[in-house]
């Protein structure tokens, strides 16, 4: 039996939007906000600490994306069954993202206890950072592993539309962050003063805050996804296979993608420490602005996809294409007003005059292409996974990364030894060349499939 019956459309897209984007936006802007306040009050300490703190947030970054990945795959299901509103099978899909997010997380959490030294080698060769870096990294370990509840419970609740509890969550999440990094870096009101490492323990804090209310707010408080233990792990074999079917793309896809990533920061790292300070600044400031525009791919696989499991495959290709037009506009806006305030946030950090020098020029490269960034971000993440078609999005981003984004990255920072700024604009080539293969992709219509025919 179905746990409710699907509810009857009749919301304006506008009205739609509004309750599911936005929460999603503003949780997406508090996450990026955590992570600029890691970096302005660690970027206070001086370059060479804020380059060791991005360098090792590096592996964090590469885990994140593998999670994501993973629970990206598993949210197509999650947004198709909440078009029949089967709850037993969105418990049985969270259950699944949950097991194998634990076992990848407990890989990288022995590594990054055991030889985090070897790791950081892969990105630089400054001994100085390499020996910051391995403190930050052996203390925030832990969030390897609370992350693996917390990415697919999320996943799970904005599925089911109740978007405004993660970022309810999400606020409290950054003011606890904020506070310990005051206390712990500094040593204010009384507190040891540690540094880089106190910044790790400020994170593991609040990752550790963030899953206890999670899990009060579903199981203690009954959420509509809350159930028995064994209701989450009780997934029948095609079930799992489907599932596996669909999310072991876009777990490449991500980790790939994420590996590519922190190759262009190797590549970067090379150059100078205040050329990668430079970018670390630049790449915080930019989240801020990126990802609040990244929620509507979020939107649009929640959206998109509780239509193709009511069987809509026309309204539901007719609903992206408008959202997609919306993704433009605010990408638009969001680089328009990242060029306009560029200057005055680079002087929040204290960076020599040279290194807010590139972190300002790196701001003009990422808000000329930001409208580009959002619509493949939105077309990967949102169309193509919503309907299930996540070879294609895997091969097209993955393909135009490692083939095209990588090598022009040491081709200009190690061959022609060109200005960061300059080996910056040159990576987003990439983004250019993938926003021609996902258009094609969208236009064909290929995607839309429905993906729990038959799932009982």
């Amino acid at each position: 039996m179905k746990e409710g019956a699907a509810q009857g459309g009749g919301e304006s897209l506008a009205r739609l939007l509004l309750r599911v984007a936005l929460p999603i936006s503003a949780q997406s802007l508090l996450t990026s906000s955590l992570n600029l306040v890691d970096n302005l009050i660690v970027g206070r300490l001086g370059e060479t600490e804020l380059a060791s703190v991005g360098l090792a947030n590096q592996i964090f970054f590469v885990h994140w994306m593998i999670l994501f990945g993973f629970t990206s795959g598993t949210a197509a299901f999650m947004a198709q069954f909440w078009g029949r509103r089967d709850l037993k099978n969105i418990r049985r899909t969270t259950g699944a993202a949950v097991t194998a997010n634990l076992c990848l997380s407990t890989a990288f959490f022995l590594a990054a206890m055991l030889f985090p030294e070897r790791i950081l080698g892969i990105f630089t060769n400054i001994p100085t950072v390499i020996e910051m870096g391995a403190g930050f990294v052996r203390i925030n370990a832990p969030s390897f592993l609370l992350l693996s509840f917390t990415v697919p419970l999320t996943a799970a609740l904005r599925a089911t539309q109740q978007t405004s509890i993660p970022l309810r969550i999400s606020v409290f999440v950054l003011g606890t962050n904020t506070f310990l990094n005051y206390l712990l870096v500094f040593g204010s009101l009384g507190a040891p003063a540690l540094g880089v490492r106190g910044s790790a323990c400020a994170t593991v804090a609040a990752r550790s805050v963030e899953l206890a209310l999670l899990l009060f707010v579903v199981f203690a408080r009954k959420n509509r996804i809350a159930g028995r233990p064994r209701e989450f792990f009780s997934w029948s074999g095609d079930l799992l296979r489907r599932i596996i079917r669909n999310a072991w793309p876009t777990t490449l896809n991500e980790t790939l993608w994420g590996a590519g990533t922190s190759m262009y920061n190797a590549a970067y790292g090379r150059i100078s420490v205040t050329a990668f300070a430079a970018v670390q600044a630049g790449w915080a400031i930019q989240n801020i602005f990126i990802m609040a525009c990244f929620s509507l791919g979020d939107a649009m696989l929640i959206i998109v996809g509780e239509k193709l499991g009511r069987g809509e495959r026309a309204e539901a290709i007719d609903t992206a294409s408008r959202i997609l037009r919306v993704c433009v506009f605010l990408g638009l806006a969001a680089g328009g007003l990242l060029f306009l305030l560029s200057r005055r946030i680079v002087g929040l950090f204290e960076l020599t005059d040279e290194g807010a020098r590139y972190a300002l020029l790196i701001l003009m490269v990422y808000s000329a292409f930001l409208v580009v960034k959002v619509m493949n971000g939105t077309i990967v993440a949102g169309v193509l996974r919503c309907g299930g078609d996540t070879r294609f999005a895997m091969m097209g981003e993955v393909c135009c990364v490692w083939l095209i984004g990588v090598p022009l990255a040491f081709i200009g920072a190690r061959a022609l030894m060109l200005p960061v700024y300059w080996v910056v604009l040159l990576v987003h080539v990439q983004e250019l060349t993938e926003l021609f293969i996902m258009l094609r992709r969208v236009r064909s219509k290929k995607w839309a499939k429905t993906l729990i025919k038959g799932v009982d």
